[in-house]
């Protein structure tokens, strides 16, 4: 599926509306993420922070969480927003737990507009690395 044959304004909508269910009372930052499958089934997650901080769990991080608990299948488009609705460039962690859930091929919207994750994450480590290996 290409980037225009995905309806970026629904994924940000559900995106924007999750946000508004985030734990985010250290930051006051929260974020909302939707991810379309290639099921056609729709994945959201919103961030939920902790305490001490490196416990913090991003948005994209429930939404991944939740496509493995609903066995949705792969992430093909991927959108991570603050609750005004404006797309928001998702960290390194969570560029490494996409490329896992949604492979080379999935496209994430952000800041510049909708960009392949490999363009996100210059040579990615994937499970095809762990593959390479001898032994």
């Amino acid at each position: 599926m290409s980037s225009n044959e995905i309806n970026w304004e629904n994924l940000r909508i559900k995106a924007k509306e999750v946000a508004k269910m985030a734990y985010a009372p250290y930051s006051n930052f929260p974020v909302g993420a939707a991810g379309l499958t290639d099921s056609g089934e729709i994945v959201t997650g919103c961030n939920v922070e902790n305490a001490s901080i490196g416990l913090t769990l991003c948005a994209e991080c429930g939404m991944i969480s939740e496509l493995h608990k609903r066995k949705a299948g792969k992430l093909i488009a991927a959108v991570a927003s603050n609750p005004e609705g404006e797309a928001l460039a998702p960290c390194g962690r969570c560029r490494q737990l996409l490329i896992e859930a949604g492979g080379k091929e999935l496209i994430v919207d952000g800041p510049g507009g909708p960009k392949s994750i490999v363009d996100l994450l210059i040579d990615p480590f994937t499970v095809d690395d762990l593959k390479d290996r001898d032994g």
